[in-house]
């Protein structure tokens, strides 16, 4: 790394793990400070702002999310000049271990969120649990978190069968039901998708005061990507900063789905699936006409021979004396 490089700004592609840790490592002891947290995890902080943007993530994630092989917290904090703590594990382990713990104590002891004027804790999936629970080491946070999970305590969500490989660890503990701790968080927002029935169940567990839920239907299971190819995230997360988010807001922002194809595809599977061909037909015309798919445009000419075949076999019906 080259001295006077934005941090934020580097290309970490095409590394090995080992390779992308040790240029991480060489980030923190240069702008900030790099430290590891047990065999699993490891945390970055680069310092720039009074603003300073906490981000859970993975390391498959960042290196399959991103072309420059970047924390998404990197991007989010180059936008606004903030500063940007990474906590970071190696696999989906949603940060419970004690040296996770030990590390946020530390932070708490020595006031080092006292330092910035705001922070901002955000997360998805497992790392949206993460940046929920730890949030409750800076009081007056904000939170935004992505289809997070509440916990994975089979006393309490036994009903979610996605993560039972996590059912020996310990979410009872501290830093463990992701809702109680937010009980200190200044706003909280909580993104999830209500045809994702596992996910939505999540999201109804952190219903309390100070948290203000959005729906984003047809996301589920990717959506901080999804949000991402959008064009959405740097603004939803701005706008959560700013304290001006809410449900009109996100409502505006959430219309860019229209001209994502991704989410146009789930929402004609989705209404296939109810048999219901009028919108299939309309829904898969306009994939057809906005996106160019020759896949949909066969569909779509099959759907309307149906429709076709539909309407004269009724109007024959209603001839019949």
């Amino acid at each position: 790394m080259q001295d006077g490089t934005d941090p934020y700004t580097l290309s970490l592609s095409e590394l090995s793990p080992a390779q992308w840790l040790e240029e991480m490592r060489e980030i923190g002891e240069s702008f900030g400070f790099f430290e590891p947290l047990g065999p699993r995890h490891n945390a970055v902080f680069v310092e720039k702002g009074d603003t300073l943007l906490v981000s859970f993530e993975s390391l498959p994630a960042i290196q399959a999310l991103s072309e420059d092989g970047r924390p998404v917290g990197f991007d989010l904090a180059q936008s606004h000049d903030w500063s940007c703590l990474t906590v970071i594990c190696n696999r989906d382990t949603w940060f419970r271990e004690d040296e996770v713990y030990g590390f946020f104590d530390q932070m708490t002891d020595d006031g080092f969120f006292d330092d910035f004027e705001q922070v901002i804790f955000f997360g998805a999936g497992p790392c949206g649990y993460a940046a929920c629970a730890f949030s409750v080491a800076s009081p007056g946070a904000t939170v935004i978190a992505l289809e997070p999970q509440a916990t994975l305590d089979p006393r309490v969500t036994e009903w979610d069968d996605r993560f039972t490989h996590m059912r020996r660890t310990d979410f009872t503990e501290r830093y463990g039901y992701a809702p109680d701790m937010l009980d200190g968080a200044k706003d909280t927002y909580v993104i999830y998708d209500p045809s994702d029935r596992l996910g939505a169940m999540h999201a109804a567990l952190f219903e309390r005061s100070g948290v203000t839920r959005f729906r984003a239907r047809h996301l589920g299971g990717g959506m901080q990507l999804n949000l991402m190819e959008m064009g959405v995230i740097e603004d939803l997360v701005a706008a959560a900063a700013q304290g001006t988010l809410d449900t009109n807001l996100f409502a505006k922002m959430y219309r860019a789905r229209r001209t994502h194809a991704p989410y146009c595809k789930k929402l004609f599977a989705t209404v296939e699936q109810l048999d219901r061909p009028r919108l299939a037909e309309a829904a898969c015309a306009y994939i057809a006409g906005h996106f160019g798919a020759p896949r949909y445009r066969r569909k779509l000419k099959a759907l309307r021979q149906a429709l076709a075949t539909d309407t004269e076999d009724t109007a024959d019906d209603g001839a019949k004396p």
